[in-house]
């Protein structure tokens, strides 16, 4: 095996957005993404309280730091996404989907809602392990 499998078996829930378990073969380089906020480069807060505006930041920084290791959206093995509770979730989503296209299987996905966040005025933070495979 010399690329990432995901599976998605019978009897789980078929869905385009996830996979349920991944498999990453032998030797290949695991990167690591600590949690990604909407803040520019001066660590200023981008997006105010759109949560679409601040998504769409959070995962430009999100690209940013996996081109940083060498890798990119297709090489996502797991992403974990934290949404401040009372966000429109549809419109996260769907802020979301397009950073995160990529051919074949989707990574897996664990979002959860939470009270708040280290970032004052945040909305969402994500974090996501990849895996280069040469």
């Amino acid at each position: 095996m010399d690329t990432i499998t995901f599976l998605r078996p019978d009897g789980l829930v078929q869905s385009p957005a996830f996979s349920h378990a991944a498999v990453v073969p032998p030797g290949a380089t695991t990167i690591y993404v600590g949690g990604q906020n909407a803040v520019d480069a001066s660590g200023a807060l981008v997006g105010g309280d759109d949560v679409a505006a601040q998504v769409t930041k959070t995962m430009a920084n999100l690209v940013t730091a996996l081109g940083a290791a060498g890798a990119g959206v297709d090489d996502l093995v797991s992403v974990t996404v934290l949404f401040v509770d009372g966000v429109d979730l549809a419109a996260a989503y769907g802020a979301a989907a397009p950073a995160l296209a990529r051919e074949g299987a989707p990574p897996l996905v664990t979002a959860a809602r939470v009270a708040g966040l280290g970032v004052p005025g945040a909305l969402v933070e994500v974090s996501a392990i990849a895996a280069v495979v040469r």
